[in-house]
């Protein structure tokens, strides 16, 4: 298992926390499954693209959200977003070139997770907060 359910903050907004609870469990089935004793590459592709397929659903949920409440900060949270669906994108290229299990499982371990922790206690926390809220209490 990669993240446990306690190192990923929960916020205020019930709809984000059920976005990063999904994402966990995904990620955590990509992770267990690149890193299997006898890892399969079909399976690793396909929970490959359901990770892709979820990240991106959860930042366009979000992202739906800002919007629809016209949160202040929208571009620069949607600007966090936007960078990490480009190196998603980056990894999983490079994945079906190269097949590098440690190259993939370094960036999750590192790199992804630190992003996901931070990103979550910093902007989601702010955001569900101005969604719970509004502008005139955040």
């Amino acid at each position: 298992m990669l993240i446990q359910e306690q190192e990923l903050r929960s916020v205020v907004n019930e709809e984000i926390n059920m976005l990063h609870e999904e994402e966990m469990e995904v990620l955590n089935t990509l992770y267990e499954t690149l890193t299997a004793q006898e890892p399969d590459l079909k399976k690793i592709d396909e929970a490959f693209k359901n990770f892709l397929f979820d990240v991106e659903d959860h930042f366009a949920a979000e992202e739906s959200m800002m919007q629809e409440k016209e949160y202040e900060r929208y571009k620069i949270h949607k600007e966090d977003h936007d960078a990490m669906r480009l190196k998603l994108a980056k990894y999983f290229e490079r994945w079906l070139a190269i097949r590098s299990f440690s190259e993939v499982q370094g960036f999750l371990e590192g790199e992804y997770k630190k992003w996901l922790i931070s990103h979550t206690a910093t902007r989601d926390t702010e955001t569900a907060l101005y969604l719970e809220q509004g502008p005139k209490e955040y």
